[in-house]
């Protein structure tokens, strides 16, 4: 009797080859390895840590003289109040974790300008 024969492509590299019928139906399937993900280890959560209270410095940019220096935010606001604009100033907020005052974008020193000027 005359063997049938099957395409094999199971094959690792670029070709396939020809094999006989029964030795592709001998062969069990491969079993695929079970994959079981751990659960993650629970982290203690960290204690909430009260935020510090922004504070400001205002800087003259003519002069580059400091207006107010280590103001809270109603103090800068105030100081505000004495500006004739918004752009003849640097407004700068202390950045705790960075140890380094950090320029105000225009965006939030006009916030801050329409706070002052608000009442007017």
């Amino acid at each position: 009797m005359a063997k049938t024969w099957v395409l094999h492509t199971e094959t690792k590299g670029t070709g396939a080859q020809m094999v006989p019928l029964e030795k592709v139906e001998q062969r069990p399937s491969p079993a695929k390895p079970v994959f079981v993900p751990r659960e993650p280890a629970r982290r203690p959560e960290p204690e909430a840590q009260p935020k510090a209270p922004k504070r400001f410095k205002l800087v003259d940019v003519m002069t580059r003289q400091t207006l107010i220096e280590e103001a809270n935010a109603r103090e800068a606001v105030s100081a505000l109040e004495r500006v004739r604009s918004f752009v003849d100033v640097s407004v700068y907020v202390w950045q705790e974790g960075e140890n380094r005052w950090r320029l105000l974008t225009l965006a939030e020193q006009r916030v801050m300008w329409d706070l002052a000027h608000s009442g007017r």
